[in-house]
C-alpha cells in the first residue's frame, strides 16, 4: 500500500490569463491527474495540501501583525481546498477536507485516527487550515500530516521550478540543479525551495521528499505513481549530486 502526501503551491491555479485567483481550468486538469494516478493503482492512497499564496501571504502583509498575517493565510488554503474538493468530484473521486482550524459547516476538524479511516476508504484527503497554529507554513503542515498518517513520501509540486537548484533558477541562468540530496546537505546549503522547518521534520521520521515542477505534461500523475525522476530526491543520502555527478 503507497501513501502519499502531495503538496502544492496556490500560485499554481491562479488563472494567469484573467487574472483571476483560482483557475477552475487548472484546479480540473490537476484533479484529473490525481485521478489518473488512482485508477492506475488501486493501492495508491493520496493526501493533499495546498497552500493560499495565491490568495494571500501573510507573513508578507505590511502592517498586518505576523500572527494575524498567518491565520489569515490559513483560511486562504481552506478556500482552495473547497473547488479541489468539488473538483475532484467531477472526475470520481470522494474526498474530505481536514482543517487545522475548527470549521465544521465546510471542513471535518484535523484527527489522526479520522484521517487514516478516511484512506482505508479510498477517500482522497485534503488537508487545509496549516497547523492550525501561527508561524508555520504549509510547507511544514504537510511535513506535519505526511508523518502523521504514515506516508512513504513527501511530494512538492512546485510552479514552474523543477527541482532544488543551487541558487533561483529564474534569476540567475548558471543555475545548477541538484539530482538528489541528503536532509543535511539542503540544511546546511539553507536552500529556499521550501522551508527548513519540513526538511528538519521529515528528517526526523526518514520522510523522502521529491521537488518537481507541477506545469510539466502529466507530471503530478506520474509523480504519484514514481514514474518520473526530472526533480530532486531529499533523503537520507550520502552523496548528494548535480546533474547525475556526485558532488563529493
Amino acid at each position: 500500500m503507497a501513501r502519499v502526501v502531495l503538496k502544492m503551491s496556490g500560485e499554481a491555479v491562479i488563472d494567469v490569463d484573467n487574472g483571476g485567483i483560482i483557475s477552475a481550468d487548472r484546479l480540473d486538469e490537476f484533479s484529473r491527474q490525481v485521478a489518473a494516478a488512482l485508477d492506475a493503482d488501486p493501492n495508491l492512497q493520496v493526501g493533499l495540501v495546498v497552500g493560499g499564496g495565491n490568495i494571500i501571504r501573510g507573513k508578507s502583509l505590511r502592517g498586518i501583525p505576523r500572527i494575524t498575517g498567518d491565520y489569515m493565510g490559513m483560511l486562504a488554503t481552506v478556500i482552495n481546498a473547497l473547488p479541489l474538493k468539488d473538483s475532484l468530484a467531477k472526475f470520481g473521486r470522494d474526498s474530505r477536507i481536514l482543517s487545522g482550524i475548527d470549521m465544521p459547516r465546510v471542513a471535518e476538524p484535523y484527527i489522526q485516527g479520522r484521517a487514516l479511516r478516511h484512506l482505508e476508504k479510498g477517500r482522497v484527503l485534503i488537508f487545509a487550515g496549516g497547523m492550525g497554529n501561527p508561524f508555520f507554513t504549509t510547507d511544514t503542515a504537510a511535513a506535519l500530516r505526511a508523518s502523521e498518517i504514515g506516508a512513504s513520501l513527501l511530494l512538492y509540486a512546485k510552479f514552474g521550478t523543477d527541482g532544488v537548484y543551487d541558487k533561483d533558477p529564474r534569476r540567475f541562468a548558471d543555475a545548477v540543479k541538484y539530482k538528489q540530496m541528503s536532509y543535511g546537505e539542503f540544511l546546511t546549503k539553507n536552500l529556499q525551495v521550501m522551508d527548513a522547518e519540513a526538511v528538519s521534520l521529515c528528517r526526523n521520521h526518514e520522510l523522502p521528499i521529491y521537488v518537481f515542477d507541477t506545469e510539466g505534461e502529466n507530471a503530478v500523475r506520474e509523480a504519484l505513481l514514481g514514474e518520473v525522476e526530472a526533480g530532486t530526491y531529499i533523503g537520507p543520502v550520502a552523496a548528494p549530486t548535480i546533474d547525475g555527478q556526485t558532488t563529493r
